[in-house]
């Protein structure tokens, strides 16, 4: 990748993002990525002298069950923003990828419409880690894209279990989609993942359809109207919409931009990024200093035989954690 030891390399690399150079762009995330100490250093510089020209994106994450048309819905959202002029980012968080060539090509063909387009800019989740790592270098990404001039980044989660808490956390408006024929999704319906919902967006909502979407829809607002809203100053909506014939997607758009002016003006927008960018630090703190047990063999190999008497009764988790710490030389 080449060396950037300097505080004069992080300097110009940083001038030639803020110009929206795609090329210098995509090597200061592959360093943001980077587990290599001084890149590590170089990164931290880099994000740093960036810090002022970001924060004035659009942050939107968006979830769904696997075959609800994430990728479509993103795709035709992205192509009608870039046709208004804005310039998309498309990030994603996804624990278990492991990144190859093969898994950005997979990303392109997903999104065939914005792989193409000059105005959108879509990066694949970093190489396979630990849900915080992965976040973290995600939320480091969304900066320098915002700093080279991208004002939608869209966040998909693609992974399971906290994935979803972690694209909440990173973002101003969540989006989650679902399908028509409520009936046996609601069942289904990860409580937590409604309540992190800004707005419930029901897709496929095109030919024999529609009716089961609208009846989706009713099903939805009944549900989310039991939660306690997440925002004092929203009430989630629940929209229809098909990624595949494009209706709907103007509206479901009108929505992300009306919630943001709600929450700019109450000032709880601000509220919100100042808590997230705290909740970073804080998380990237324990990734790094959890970073050597992953990595000392001794621990790794010990670790089976910990949990296992952990979870027997026959070491108390408290002597655990002094063996583990002892280990560690801490």
């Amino acid at each position: 990748m080449g060396s950037l030891s300097s505080s004069a390399d992080v300097g110009r690399l940083a001038r030639e993002i803020r110009t929206g150079d795609r090329s210098m762009l995509s090597r200061a995330i592959t360093l943001i990525e980077s587990k290599r100490a001084d890149h590590r250093r170089s990164a931290v510089a880099l994000t740093q002298a960036l810090l002022g020209d970001t924060g004035k994106a659009v942050r939107v994450g968006i979830t769904g069950a696997p075959g609800v048309g994430k990728s479509t819905t993103i795709d035709a959202l992205g192509t009608m923003l870039t046709g208004g002029g804005r310039k998309v980012a498309v990030l994603a968080v996804d624990p278990s990828s492991r990144r190859t060539g093969g898994s950005i090509l997979a990303d392109k063909t997903r999104m065939a419409h914005l792989a193409n387009d000059t105005n959108a800019f879509i990066r694949p989740s970093p190489a396979s880690g630990t849900l915080g790592g992965v976040a973290a270098k995600t939320r480091e990404t969304m900066l320098l894209c915002e700093a080279a001039g991208y004002d939608v980044v869209l966040v998909e989660t693609v992974g399971v279990g906290q994935s979803e808490n972690a694209v909440s956390d990173m973002t101003d408006f969540f989006l989650v989609l679902m399908l028509p024929g409520a009936g046996d999704e609601l069942q289904g319906l990860k409580k937590g993942v409604v309540e992190l919902a800004d707005m419930i967006a029901i897709n496929k909502a095109d030919g024999d359809n529609v009716i089961r979407a609208k009846s989706a829809a009713a099903e939805y607002r009944a549900a989310l109207h039991i939660l306690t809203p997440r925002s004092p100053n929203w009430l989630p909506p629940v929209v229809t919409y098909s990624a595949l014939t494009g209706d709907g997607i103007a509206a479901l758009w009108a929505e992300v931009l009306e919630h943001r002016e709600k929450l700019t003006a109450s000032g709880e927008l601000a509220a919100r990024r100042g808590e997230q960018q705290v909740k970073w630090m804080w998380e990237m703190l324990e990734e790094r200093l959890f970073a050597p047990l992953r990595s000392d063999r001794t621990f790794k190999a010990a670790l089976p035989r910990l949990e296992a008497d952990v979870a027997a009764g026959r070491l108390a988790p408290g002597a655990a954690v002094e063996e583990i710490a002892a280990m560690l030389g801490k």
